[in-house]
């Protein structure tokens, strides 16, 4: 049996293994696959999109952009009249967190769905098959995503309901990586809460009432929202997750110095548990963890990568250990878009982000390589 299921995770992860092997070969393949795309797309006939671009024809026709950049095209697009930013027609809308500013909304389509759904689940199989812990499949997973039921969009003749983009995901597909979630992302929802401190408090009461007999193998999140579920239960039941779960691995995303800041005391409470960093946001997922190191490891089958460096724009995987920069990723419909991420090369397509592009973030950054003699 377990020969069985090592070779179906194999499956699911030869594609990024081999990206990683041979990146160079894997993002060509990938740009021409996004060129074919935008071509079919009123941005893309504007930059004069074509499959047979080189890269270097692909960056003098498209700059890189915001989301302030692409907001008038993001604001035209409809059920209707999708072919203004979108190569197929969107199957919902999802916001970001805001954490940086005021959120943002994209549209989804079937492509970028299955590229989030897909990318998520190598993270849990790549666990499974290097730390041969196939056990985690008998349990579910934890849901503690955010509601995907917030605002109301008008768009054309439609008023489209949106939320966030994790709790979203989680509707569209109610297992991650063959685990099942619980709760289920409409009970979640059916309560009608946002983010102030009363709706995380009837979230996470919702959860501890559903599902503290279940089998929870996993957890899948925001890092600190994993561990703000851990401080609730101590504080108002006197127990922490480890006294009723036998939790195996931890998924933790969306904020950085998992492994330093986090990992720790996510262990104090769900106990000896693998603490495993998976790179996302609501664009995409563009890399996790591979191995016991603590760097991710980027999807280069899915997405274009680039790097704005003090050397000029490359790609990521021609960064060398110790180069840094903002990170550029183009997605099945984001063409060139400024993510807003620090990230840094470790060696060998190994990547750490280690911030938001903030002076602080830098400061910080150059007194740290300094200090550790990685200064490039």
């Amino acid at each position: 049996m377990d020969l069985e299921i090592e070779k179906n995770l194999y499956n699911v992860l030869e594609p990024w293994y081999n990206s990683l092997n041979e990146p160079k070969n894997s993002q060509t393949k990938v740009l021409e696959r996004l060129l074919e795309s935008y071509s079919r797309t009123e941005y893309g006939v504007l930059h004069n999109a074509s499959s047979n671009m080189t890269l270097e024809e692909f960056r003098q026709s498209f700059k890189i952009v915001t989301y302030q950049d692409l907001k008038p095209f993001l604001e035209k697009i409809s059920y209707e009249n999708f072919n203004v930013l979108l190569s197929e027609p969107p199957v919902g809308w999802v916001m970001t967190r805001g954490t940086t500013g005021k959120p943002k909304t994209f549209p989804i389509t079937k492509t970028h769905l299955s590229q989030i759904l897909l990318c998520g689940a190598r993270s849990v199989a790549n666990y499974a098959l290097k730390r041969k812990k196939f056990e985690i499949f008998q349990g579910k997973a934890l849901n503690l995503n955010f509601p995907s039921q917030i605002d109301v969009l008008k768009k054309g003749d439609s008023k489209i309901s949106y939320g966030y983009s994790s709790g979203t995901y989680a509707k569209f597909n109610r297992s991650f990586a063959g685990l099942q979630l619980i709760p289920y992302q409409e009970e979640i929802d059916a309560l009608k809460t946002d983010l102030s401190r009363r709706g995380w408090r009837a979230r996470f009461q919702l959860v501890y009432d559903k599902v503290k007999d279940e089998n929870i193998s996993i957890c899948i999140g925001v890092a600190p929202v994993i561990l703000e579920f851990a401080k609730f239960v101590k504080q108002n039941y006197g127990l922490m997750p480890k006294d009723f779960w036998n939790v195996k691995a931890i998924f933790c995303t969306s904020v950085p110095k998992i492994h330093w800041n986090y990992a720790p005391i996510l262990k104090r409470y769900y106990g000896n548990v693998d603490v495993i960093e998976i790179y996302s946001a609501t664009e995409g997922v563009f890399g996790q963890q591979l191995d016991n190191l603590p760097y991710i490891c980027p999807n280069y089958d899915m997405h274009l990568f680039e790097v704005i460096t003090r050397k000029g724009v490359k790609m990521l995987y021609e960064l060398k250990d110790g180069e840094w920069g903002k990170l550029v990723v183009s997605t099945s419909f984001l063409p060139r878009y400024y993510v807003g991420d620090l990230i840094e090369c470790f060696g060998k397509q190994y990547f750490r982000v280690f911030g938001r592009d903030k002076i602080l973030t830098k400061i910080e950054h150059y007194i740290h390589n300094l200090l550790t003699g990685r200064f490039i």
